[in-house]
Parts: C-alpha cells; structure tokens; sequence
C-alpha cells in the first residue's frame, strides 16, 4: 500500500502547492516561496500531512539532476567561450567578495574555517529563477542593471558545479589533500570522456533516434542521457548533479538542442516543485518563535551584505550609482540552488540540525522579500543620488572623453545605444545630420568609440550629462532606454535645460503614452502599438485590402488608439472577389529556346496576353539582369526567363510558344504578326 500512500501524498503536496502559488502570485510573491511554504505547512513540522517524506525526498533528487541539466544545456561550451567581460570580472568579484566577507563573520562566530566557507558558498548565490520573472514581468531585462543582473547570475549558476564538487571535500576533515586531487583527477578525466561523448558519439545518437521519427524514443534517449551520465559520475565518486550538468553540456553541443529542452523543461518544472516543497518540509516551523531575534540578524545582515557588495562592484566596473544600487538590491536573495547545496552539506557533516533550520528560514525570508527590494530599489536609488556627491553619481569621464561634444549644435542627442538608438545613428550618418550617443555601457561605449562613433558614457537623467551632451544647443533628444523612471527623468530633465527641444520618446506599452505626453515629450513611440499596426496592416494585404484603406485605418489608429477597431468592420469590407480570383492563379517562368518565333519581338507584338491569357510580369536577361513590369516595346531576346502570371490552362497555352517549334499556335503569331 506504500505505492498508494506515495500517491496520495503527492496529489495533497500538488492541490496544497497551487493553492498557496495562487494566494502567493496575488501577493506578488515568487512561486519558489509558495512551494517551500507549501512544505512547511504540509510536512511533519506543520499540519502533518504526509507520511512518505523520505519518498518525497527520492523524487526531489530527480529534480536537482533536471535543474542542473537544463542549466548545462542553456550554457553551452560555445556560450561558455564567448563570456563577457562583465560577466567574467562582475560575477568573480561578487562571488570572491562575498566569500570573503561570510567567511569573515562566520569565524568570528568561532565556527571552523570549513563551516565558514561553506556558509559563505550557501550566501553567495542568488535567486536566478526569481530574479529572471522580476525582470522579465517588468520589462527590464534589457535594462543596464537587467544586463548586469543576468552577468552576475550566469557566474553563479556555474560556480554552483565546482561548489557541489569541492562541499564534501571540505567536510572530510583536515589532511584530505590526496583525496581532494584524486577526486579532482576523476572530475577531469570524467569531463574529458563527456567532452569526446559530445563531439562523437551524442550526435550520432541523436540523429539516428530522430530519423525514427518517434518522440517517445527522442524523450526516453533525453532521459537516458541525463540520469545515466548522472548515475556514472556518481559511480566515479563525484555527484550526481555535477554528472547532470557535464549531460547538459554535451546535449547542448548537438543540433537537436533546443528540442532536447523544450521535452525535458515540464518535467523539471514538476520535479523541481517537489524539491523545494521537499525542503520546507525539512523546515521546523518553531524555529521562528524560538530563535526569533537571530534569525531577524542573519537576514538583515546578508541582505544588506549582498546589497553593499554588489552595488560596490557594478560600481566599480563603470555602471552609474543608480544602475549599480538597482543591481545590488535585486540579488540580496539567497538563491535556489543554495538549497541543493545545502543537502550536499549536511550529508558532508558541514551543517548539523540548528544551522540547516537557521539557513533555511533565511533564505525564504530572502527570497520572499525579494520583491518589496526590487520595488524600493529605484526610489532608494533617486533619493540617494540627490544627496550623494555629484562626482560619485555621474562619474564624467570614467571612459574618456569624446572630444568634439561641446562643439556640436543644432544636433540629435540619442540616449541609448540598444537596437533603435544603432539603427537611427546609422541613419543620421547616412545623411550627414550631427548627432551624439549618450550610453550607460562602459564597454559599449570604449568598443563603439575605437570605431569613431561619437559616443558619451553617462546617464542620460542627469544634468551633467546632458549639458556635456550639448542639450542647450541641441534640436532633438531621442530617447531609446529601456529604464522607464529613467525615461521619465529625463524629460522633465531636458525640459528644464532647453524648453524648444523636440522630445521623441520609445517606449514599451501604451499605457505609458498619457503620462509621458504629460511630462513634455513631443512624440511617443509605444513599441506594442507599432507592432501592433504593422501586424495588422500586413494581414490586410494578404486579403487585398486596398492600400488606401490600410492607409486611413493606420491614421484612425494613431489618432484615436484602439477605439477605432471597435468600429473597423464598419469601415470597409476585404475585396473579397479579387481575393477568389487571385487565388486560381499561378507564376511559372519560362526561357525562350533557340527557335522559337516570339525572338525578336516586342511584347506587344507577341500578342501573348491576346493569345494565351497571360501577363508577363518580370524578363531576366542572360546577363543576369531584371526587368521588372516590363512595357509593352520590351524586346524579348534568346535565352530570356519570362515570368508569367496566368491560370494553369493559360500557362500551359502559353508554353508552346517559348519552344524551337511552336506548332499551330507559333504559325498563327507569325502570320498574325
């Protein structure tokens, strides 16, 4: 009846868990939170409901091994090679300075050296998953503190193998050196033969498994792949997470990649549930009451200690104040695979009972207040600038200077330098119009520089920059960022400076049009509602709508939003007979063989649309040019292509005539002609 019991417990743990996710995503809290919540509530600490925890736990072991596998197939060896600098230099100053600093304070709590730096490993990552939905939920993925997030998270997420990997060394006691370079020695002989397995033999699996066209085979070879390497380097003495991850790599080097994580992502998705309600479960609830004050310390502490570590190195790499405040406090959180850390350590003896429950009622705090920071992180940001030294907000000069901007006048000021601000400055070089690029980027700004481009490093909200920038003589201020409060600053900002300037703002919603009309933009580009329009005016022309109907639908719509297509289908109906009649047709091309009688005429002479129906539409001449929509005095030449447009029994007709003999109908073109 075990097997009956397992499965009760599981339909409990799931109809628990999405309730708590549903009360938890009306409180904007992350779904992570609400599984360890639900594991609190529901394990032995709690209401006690289930009975097979140690079952529970069995099946959360699948989904580390899934998490770390996805994660190896993201990072794959091609991406690992191409890693930025900032996510090399930000992501190993945050790592090493947090380290550090946790280690500090932890041995100054007269724990052993090894505790200390495992607890330091534990505070060092952050919240990927969390931080990922934040930034992507707000639309500021793209953002310089989203870009600097993600680099620092990337860093993480790797440190996380090695850490796993080195865990159990440290808690096998002083005078472990030989072990410690035995067990290093088997990591890189297993990574060696995972490394061959990729260039060889995966890809070969793979695409003998797909000619079968079976995807219960591709799924089972997937499943294969990741739980067998798992189970191998477990063999060898390593983890299983670190085998997971090494089966990452190696299906992430196959073309069938992206396929291999689109099948295993549901069942992650479903495991990795298990795994943090299999950790809340873990969790003595009593803890809070008891150990109330220490627990409230260690959370003001490592939120605080990441914030100022974090913000002090994005600083220190070139990001502005805001941009480096903003980051700091998005990654305070302890993060998801500190809890699979955590289990490593505690079997490795580095956590004994009272400091896995200490550790566990930290990090949820940390991640629970995950989004409360993220939403104080901008006005802390502001209120901070406005009493910080000017030298340490706007950092003028830190890349270089551009030379020529205090001489420019009557120019384009373009603050950002993403997709749009690229393609406008290629433009207004085209055609000779002086402009000036303001961007936060300390690296974009040196790369794009050493190429001449007339670049600044500066936020584009600041008054300092802007008046470096030559607002006061400029005529347009384009504003390309993706920081909406930035975007709003900046306006009110250039306003101030130069009340004639023409604003031209991007955006990403309509919602925020009203507001930014209101600050004193001139024209706001909402990036939803352009799309939108062309969207629409594209399936338009597939229905052969005529053009100036799509033309007035366009205008309607930027004048009046989308109230307009409440009424659209009172406005006009699709040329639907034109829309049967050109479905029946067809284009074919046809050459003109040696011989036949239409060489040497004139497409009005070759009467071919009186003959046969059809109409040439295009001639490509032997050299290789094209004449579009060619007139009627058009010669047709020997060896000419002929594009014709007809109904099948037209083309067909029209055939003969492009051979040597063109029979009855040649004849009669000859002495009609």
């Amino acid at each position: 009846m075990s097997e009956v019991t397992l499965l009760q417990d599981l339909l409990i743990l799931f109809g628990f868990g999405v309730i708590v996710v549903l009360v938890f995503h009306r409180l904007h809290l992350p779904p992570i939170v609400g599984f360890l919540i639900t594991g609190v509530l529901g394990g032995p600490y709690g209401f006690g409901l289930i009975d097979t925890v140690h079952e529970v736990e069995t099946l959360a072991e699948i989904g580390v091994i899934l998490l770390l596998f996805t994660v190896g197939i993201e990072f794959s060896l091609g991406r690992l090679l191409r890693l930025r600098y900032f996510l090399l230099a930000g992501g190993g100053l945050q790592v090493l300075l947090t380290l550090g600093v946790t280690l500090g304070i932890v041995q100054a709590l007269e724990f052993s050296w090894q505790t200390a730096v495992f607890f330091g490993m534990l505070v060092t990552l952050s919240s990927t998953a969390i931080v990922i939905r934040l930034l992507t939920y707000q639309g500021e993925l793209s953002t310089p503190h989203g870009n600097a997030a993600v680099g620092i998270l990337i860093f993480q997420d790797l440190c996380i193998v090695p850490m796993v990997l080195l865990t159990p060394l440290l808690g096998s006691g002083e005078g472990k050196m030989i072990a410690m370079l035995w067990v290093t020695a088997k990591a890189l002989l297993f990574i060696g033969i995972t490394v061959l397995a990729a260039r060889y033999i995966v890809p070969w699996l793979f695409h003998q498994v797909v000619k079968t066209r079976q995807r219960e085979v591709f799924l089972l070879t997937v499943m294969l792949l990741c739980l067998g390497t798992a189970l191998v380097a477990a063999q060898m003495g390593l983890s299983l997470a670190l085998g997971a991850f090494i089966a990452g790599l190696v299906a992430s080097e196959s073309e069938y990649s992206h396929q291999v994580l689109s099948e295993v992502l549901p069942f992650r998705e479903v495991f990795n549930s298990l795994f943090f309600i299999s950790v809340g479960m873990l969790f003595d609830i009593r803890v809070l009451f008891t150990s109330s004050t220490t627990i409230l310390t260690g959370l003001v502490t490592i939120i605080v200690g990441k914030t100022l570590i974090t913000t002090g190195v994005v600083f220190l790499l070139g990001y502005p104040l805001r941009v480096a405040i903003v980051t700091g406090l998005t990654l305070a959180q302890i993060g998801e695979f500190s809890f699979v850390l955590s289990k490593v350590g505690m079997e490795s003896g580095l956590l004994n009972a009272d400091l896995d429950q200490f550790f566990l009622a930290v990090a949820v705090g940390t991640m629970a207040l995950t989004p409360l920071l993220y939403r104080l992180a901008s006005p802390l940001a502001t209120w901070l600038e406005n009493r910080l030294p000017t030298r340490w907000v706007v950092r003028e000069g830190k890349v270089g200077e551009a030379g020529s901007e205090r001489e420019l006048e009557d120019h384009v000021i373009i603050a950002g330098y993403g997709v749009n601000g690229r393609n406008l400055a290629r433009v207004l070089g085209h055609v000779g119009i002086p402009y000036l690029v303001v961007e936060m980027n300390p690296n974009t700004v040196q790369e794009e520089r050493k190429k001449g481009l007339p670049i600044l490093y500066g936020d584009a909200s600041r008054p300092e920059i802007l008046q470096h920038a030559g607002i006061e003589k400029a005529r347009v201020l384009v504003l390309a960022i993706s920081d909406a409060a930035a975007t709003r600053r900046s306006i009110v900002l250039a306003r101030r400076l130069n009340a004639g300037i023409h604003i031209i703002v991007r955006t990403r919603y309509v919602q925020e049009v009203g507001d930014l009309f209101a600050l004193g933009a001139h024209e706001v580009v909402p990036e939803e509602f352009e799309t939108s329009i062309e969207i629409f005016s594209r399936t338009l022309r597939q229905y052969l709508v005529p053009r100036d109907i799509i033309e007035r639908c366009i205008q309607e719509i930027r004048q009046d939003g989308y109230e307009m297509f409440r009424s659209l289908a009172e406005v006009y109906r699709p040329a639907e007979g034109l829309s049967r009649f050109f479905r029946h047709l067809i284009c074919d091309v046809y050459r003109v063989e040696p011989g036949s009688p239409l060489i040497g005429k004139r497409l009005a002479e070759s009467r071919l649309r009186e003959r046969t129906g059809v109409t040439v539409v295009g001639i490509q001449r032997l050299d290789g040019r094209v004449i579009a929509n060619p007139g009627a005095g058009e010669v047709i030449e020997e060896g000419d292509a002929l594009l014709l447009l007809g109904h099948p029994e037209q083309i067909t007709a029209a055939a003969t005539l492009f051979q040597s003999s063109g029979g009855e109908d040649a004849s009669t073109l000859a002495m009609d002609h």
